[in-house]
């Protein structure tokens, strides 16, 4: 029961950090792996695995899922936990009425939680893998967890069974004459069944996952518009000699 309420304590933090007001550390930029099918696929596995629980993704089908290489019969075999038809939404586990009731709220869609997060520092993505990435314990807060992203979260770090727990590193700095504390690395205190290296691609995985569900088409898009704008130059191209061609005679 403790580890279902942690969870649920998850659901909803990992929606208001993700929507919280800029602050914390700067984001790191996020691997750009939307082209990568291998990436996207141990993605969704992630996802259903690790957030799927509590969170829905209500406009993202299974069956879609198709679209990075997998087939009907593997999401069958390898995704389908809280539903039995290939063709139904991304629900989450979770009864919401009881999610209500415990919470005073349901835990927010995360069909485009990618799209949601941008500002001065980065984008959606950007946020995202570094709030997964910089939890660390801090046993002040009530759910023994803390983030450099975003300070004082609400959520415990939902992937701690991958990463393992961290401590913050810092060394103090002079800087108009007061002095900081300036992050330089992290100080593992208790493995993950990961270790660092594949922890961040994991969270490559799954922040990449998160970018191609929040716009499945994107890649689609830009393979488009590529070719649009090559046809366009060698139209122009072809529509200024004809241009020549026909006014070469003329006066």
């Amino acid at each position: 029961m403790k580890k279902i309420i942690l969870t649920l304590i998850a659901a909803l933090g990992f929606a208001t950090g993700a929507l919280a007001a800029e602050g914390g550390i700067a984001w790191d930029k996020a691997p750009n792996k939307t082209n990568d099918l291998a990436a996207l696929q141990n993605g969704a596995k992630i996802f259903v695995n690790y957030c799927l629980s509590c969170h829905s993704a209500a406009y993202m089908r299974y069956n879609r899922l198709q679209d990075i290489g997998l087939t009907e019969q593997q999401i069958k075999d390898n995704l389908l936990f809280a539903t039995d038809k290939v063709g139904e939404t991304m629900k989450a586990a979770i009864d919401p009425k009881q999610a209500k009731d415990w919470f005073g709220g349901n835990p927010p869609d995360l069909t485009l939680v990618a799209r949601s997060r941008a500002g001065h520092n980065g984008t959606g993505a950007d946020y995202l893998y570094t709030f997964l990435r910089t939890y660390y314990r801090d046993p002040s807060k009530a759910t023994g967890w803390n983030n450099l992203a975003f300070p004082s979260v609400g959520m415990p770090n939902p992937l701690w069974e991958l990463q393992g727990e961290r401590e913050p590193q810092y060394a103090t700095q002079q800087s108009h004459g007061h002095e900081v504390h300036v992050l330089t690395g992290w100080k593992q205190t208790k493995p993950g069944t990961l270790s660092p290296l594949e922890y961040d691609q994991a969270v490559g995985d799954l922040v990449a996952y998160l970018q191609w569900m929040a716009e499945p088409a994107q890649n689609t898009r830009v393979r488009v518009g590529v070719w649009v704008l090559l046809f366009l130059t060698v139209f122009t191209l072809i529509a200024w000699r004809l241009n020549a061609a026909f006014w070469k005679d003329v006066k």
